[in-house]
């Protein structure tokens, strides 16, 4: 559903993406970690066509991101960390111009966005405009958009930051549906928990190179133990060097 062969992305100098292969297949939730700046939101966005690649191919279901934009993008969801929806439309109205927007029949529209709306507990907010809502129902928003059209692929973006606990669990419930349906999710994440409950397989980027790849089993042997995704990451990306700062405090 997802393949990346020698993928490239320069920034003047900065090579912020090196020459990264990967494959992600339907029904698979794959986790995309790392500290920041090692690149993974600049995969995001050249996955999702928001950036061009300076070398490598990106394709989505079979279309190449770079040649077959629209049809790429028609089959295919994002869930940013900044969630953006138009400010002056009302949360009904973004819903009813993502389902126009995707194709989605009017006599669906009509039935699943009231129920979306109530899922999330925004149908007391449908009628306001987005520039009253807080983040976590903007969040919240995009994420019924996106059950709306249904998207063979799903690419999130930090997808829990600014969601309340029972919003989080209702989206990690969903995630793991459209999972069991068939979608393939490709989760940046740097809540490692979630990771480690919802992902098949995770990758770890540091300063735009793949370091390690697989299930967390896989993981594990790489980091030459840890009871934990967390000692893993920390292991793998050196970031256990803060405990010896520490003793000086």
């Amino acid at each position: 559903m997802i393949e990346i062969t020698g993928l490239v992305k320069k920034f003047g100098e900065l090579s912020a993406v090196k020459g990264l292969d990967l494959s992600v297949g339907p029904g698979e939730i794959f986790g995309f970690l790392g500290p920041n700046g090692a690149g993974k939101t600049t995969t995001v966005k050249l996955i999702t066509g928001l950036l061009k690649p300076t070398a490598g191919t990106i394709k989505v279901c079979g279309f190449d991101i770079a040649k077959q934009t629209l049809e790429a993008k028609r089959v295919m969801g994002l869930v940013p960390d900044e969630p953006f929806v138009y400010p002056k439309l009302t949360g009904a109205e973004y819903l009813r111009f993502i389902g126009e927007l995707y194709g989605v029949p009017l006599a669906h529209q009509k039935k699943r966005i009231p129920e979306l709306l109530e899922m999330f507990e925004l149908s007391g907010w449908s009628g306001e405009l987005v520039e009253s809502y807080s983040h976590g129902m903007r969040q919240k928003l995009v994420l019924g958009g996106i059950l709306l059209h249904e998207p063979k692929v799903l690419v999130l973006d930090e997808p829990m930051v600014g969601l309340d606990p029972k919003s989080a669990r209702m989206a990690k419930e969903i995630l793991t549906t459209l999972a069991a349906r068939g979608t393939c999710i490709f989760m940046c994440t740097h809540v490692l928990e979630i990771a480690e409950k919802l992902c098949g397989r995770i990758g770890i980027m540091i300063k735009g190179e793949m370091i390690a790849l697989g299930t967390l089993e896989e993981l594990r042997g790489k980091a030459r133990g840890g009871s934990d995704l967390e000692d893993i990451f920390l292991s793998l990306t050196g970031g256990q060097e803060y405990s010896a700062l520490l003793k000086h405090l």
